[in-house]
């Protein structure tokens, strides 16, 4: 095993280089009387493949941790809105569903409040942060309730501060549930937990 190495070596080598003969050699002259002439051997220019080491930057594919949510029956709030007598409105019915993407520490996330003011209706939920840690992952929480009512535009506000991710910046984060009853005090709260 060693000679085969030995030998795949050897000729790596010959392959790997390019050899260029400068001049020609000439074997000694030997005389009887044992004297001999210096004689020169040959002389060779070897040059070596350049060979550079360093980094570059490549995009490559690297596992990721996901969380996989899973499909469980749970209670889940339902609220039927009653139309007066003599509206036709055509009423259906919907979820409305809440989520926040978490880093860091679990979280809970709860629809607190709906208003419903002419058209509009404002989800409010509360984000909070518990002590146990995820570590590096990211959670997604969410919180839903069943609405049977007409079309109606949806203005979700979230009390609590908002997780650095892009996925949570379709929601209206505020500090604190006052900042939103002093809004929401000429509309009719609907649903509260």
């Amino acid at each position: 095993m060693k000679k085969l190495l030995m030998i795949a070596g050897i000729g790596a080598l010959i392959v790997s280089c390019n050899v260029k003969k400068e001049e020609k050699g000439e074997m000694p002259e030997l005389d009887v009387d044992v004297m001999a002439d210096a004689g020169e051997l040959p002389e060779y220019d070897v040059n070596w493949a350049d060979i550079d080491v360093g980094t570059t930057t490549k995009t490559v594919s690297v596992p990721k941790v996901v969380v996989v949510m899973e499909e469980e029956e749970v209670e889940v709030p339902y609220i039927d809105v009653d139309m007066p007598e003599g509206d036709s409105t055509q009423i259906e019915e919907r979820t409305i569903m809440v989520e926040a993407e978490v880093t860091d520490t679990e979280h809970n996330i709860d629809i607190r409040k709906i208003f419903a003011s002419g058209n509009k209706l404002y989800v409010v939920s509360e984000l909070t942060s518990t002590d146990t840690s995820i570590g590096d992952k990211t959670m997604r929480v969410s919180d839903q309730v069943v609405l049977k009512a007409p079309e109606m535009d949806v203005k979700y506000i979230i009390v609590g501060e908002r997780p650095d991710s892009m996925f949570n910046s379709k929601y209206e984060y505020v500090a604190n549930m006052s900042e939103i009853d002093k809004d929401m005090k000429d509309s009719k709260v609907i649903y509260e937990k």
